[in-house]
């Protein structure tokens, strides 16, 4: 299994390098976005710039991650369904998912910092909020995703069914990066974490066994 986890790894990456339109348009949309932002107000105060870098970072992951899984005739995911494990197949998009984000939201990071300004106190704090929040809304993307792709309309599926999963992380993820920006001090940060932690392990376990059962129907 260990095996085609990394060969299914490899596939994902080299599939996204060929069809490089995909992460194109999403760093085209954070860069115009955050231009207008820069053209449309002279300074940014540091709340308002952790509301909008997490606003643009949730669309941006919409658009990223809403092709997890395209639709494939029933021969092909029949073939598919005989060479690999269904739950090497849901892990590898699951951490490819994160990776990918992580970079984005990198790149995200950099081009506000440019553009807008950089309010952040504690930046080792809010690249260890960035990190956990890519890998909660990859996560929970990739699920929603996996689900959706069963139906015919899966983008409005897909929005129905993440906007209960990914309002809680937002939440979540903000309160927590603005005490990276020194905005108040929360003594229950821990909390706020584990919370985040313990939403991802939810959702890695429903994906394991949800997904085995999605992908033979």
């Amino acid at each position: 299994m260990i095996k085609e986890f990394w060969f299914l790894l490899q596939k994902e990456a080299v599939l996204e390098w060929r069809s490089r339109y995909a992460v194109g348009g999403v760093v085209l949309y954070v860069v115009s976005t955050v231009f207008v932002v820069f053209m449309a107000s002279v300074k940014v105060a540091p709340n308002v710039w952790n509301t909008l870098f997490w606003i643009i970072t949730l669309f941006g992951s919409a658009n990223a991650l809403v092709k997890s899984f395209v639709p494939e005739s029933a021969a092909r995911e029949l073939y598919y369904y005989t060479l690999a494990d269904p739950v090497a197949v849901i892990f590898s998009k699951i951490v490819y998912n994160i990776l990918l984000l992580f970079a984005i939201n990198l790149a995200t990071y950099f081009f506000m910092t440019v553009f807008v300004g950089n309010p952040v106190k504690d930046t080792w704090m809010f690249f260890g909020i960035l990190a956990l929040g890519s890998a909660s809304l990859a996560i929970s993307f990739t699920f929603v995703s996996a689900l959706a792709v069963k139906a015919r309309n899966s983008a409005t599926l897909m929005a129905i069914l993440g906007f209960p999963v990914i309002i809680p992380v937002l939440i979540t993820t903000v309160k927590i990066s603005a005490n990276a920006l020194r905005l108040f001090q929360d003594t229950a940060i821990g909390k706020d974490v584990l919370i985040l932690i313990s939403i991802d392990a939810i959702m890695i376990s429903l994906s394991f066994i949800l997904f085995p059962y999605l992908w033979r129907d």
